[in-house]
C-alpha cells in the first residue's frame, strides 16, 4: 500500500469518526473526543512509519491531535444542522490529507532536501493557527475561572508552539533553543489569557486575539530561527497586532460583561 494511499484512509476514518461519535450519549462527548485524536494519532503515525523515530519527528503527530480535538469540541458547538455538519466534516477531511502530506514533507526533510518544503510551511503554519482558534474557542466556552484559563491557553500553546518552531530547522536532536522559544511563548500567551479574563468580549473575538497573538509569536520566532527576523518583519507582525487590538477595542461593548 503506498504512503498516499494510507494518507487516504487515514483522513477517511478521522472524517467517520466525527460521524460515529455523533451516536454515542453526551456523557461520552469528551471521551470520545480525546479518543478520535488518539486514533487520528496512530493513524498518521502508520501511515509514516518508515520515515518516523524515537526522536524530534514524532513532533510532527502533535498538529494532528489538536487539530482533532479542536475541531471536535467546535462540532458540538456549532448549530445542530445537517448541512453545517456535513460542511465541518468534508472541511477536517480536507484538513487532515492536507495534515498528512505537510507532516511527511517534514519528516523527510529531517533526511534531505525537497523542494516542497516551503509550501509544506505556509500549509503547517496555517493549520497551526486554525488549531489554536479552536482550541481558544473551547477554553473560553468552558468559562473556566480565572487561573484554569490562564493555564489552560499555557498548556494548549506550549506543543503548538514546539512543533511550530521545530518546523524551521528540522532536526531529529532535541534543542533547548526551540524548547526555550516555547516556553516562553507559552507562558505569554497565558499571560495574555490571563487579562483577557477582565476584558467584556465573547468568546469568538476573544479566541481571534489570542490567536493572532500567536501568529505574532510564531512568526517572529520562525524567523528568528531562519536567521531573517528583520526590523521590518518586526514591525509587518507589530502592525497586525496593533489593529486587530484597535479592532477588538472598538467591537467591546464594555457596558457588558464577559460572556
Amino acid at each position: 500500500m503506498s504512503k498516499r494511499q494510507r494518507f487516504i484512509i487515514t483522513s477517511i476514518l478521522s472524517s467517520l469518526g466525527f460521524i460515529a461519535i455523533q451516536f454515542l450519549p453526551d456523557q461520552y462527548r469528551f471521551l470520545s473526543i480525546g479518543a478520535l485524536g488518539i486514533l487520528t494519532t496512530l493513524l498518521l503515525g502508520w501511515s509514516l512509519r518508515e520515515v518516523l523515530g524515537f526522536d524530534m519527528t514524532l513532533l510532527v503527530l502533535v498538529l494532528p491531535f489538536f487539530f482533532t480535538g479542536g475541531v471536535g469540541i467546535f462540532w458540538f458547538l456549532i448549530p445542530a444542522s445537517i448541512y453545517v455538519q456535513i460542511t465541518i466534516v468534508l472541511l477536517y477531511g480536507i484538513g487532515m490529507y492536507a495534515l498528512c502530506l505537510t507532516s511527511n514533507v517534514y519528516s523527510v526533510s529531517t533526511i534531505r532536501t525537497i523542494a516542497l518544503l516551503r509550501a509544506a510551511r505556509g500549509v503547517g503554519f496555517i493549520l497551526t493557527l486554525l488549531a489554536f482558534f479552536l482550541g481558544f474557542d473551547a477554553i473560553l466556552s468552558f468559562r473556566w475561572p480565572i487561573y484554569l484559563n490562564a493555564l489552560a491557553a499555557s498548556f494548549l500553546s506550549f506543543p503548538l508552539f514546539f512543533q511550530g518552531y521545530w518546523s524551521i530547522p528540522l532536526k531529529r536532536e532535541y534543542s533547548n533553543e526551540l524548547m526555550k522559544y516555547s516556553i516562553i511563548s507559552a507562558i505569554s500567551i497565558g499571560e495574555i489569557a490571563l487579562a483577557l479574563f477582565f476584558w467584556p468580549t465573547t468568546v469568538i473575538v476573544g479566541s481571534l486575539f489570542l490567536t493572532i497573538f500567536c501568529y505574532m509569536l510564531l512568526g517572529m520566532g520562525q524567523a528568528k530561527l531562519e536567521g531573517r527576523l528583520f526590523p521590518q518583519t518586526i514591525k509587518e507582525h507589530l502592525l497586525v497586532g496593533t489593529l486587530v487590538f484597535i479592532g477588538m477595542f472598538m467591537v467591546t461593548h464594555w457596558d457588558s460583561q464577559f460572556h
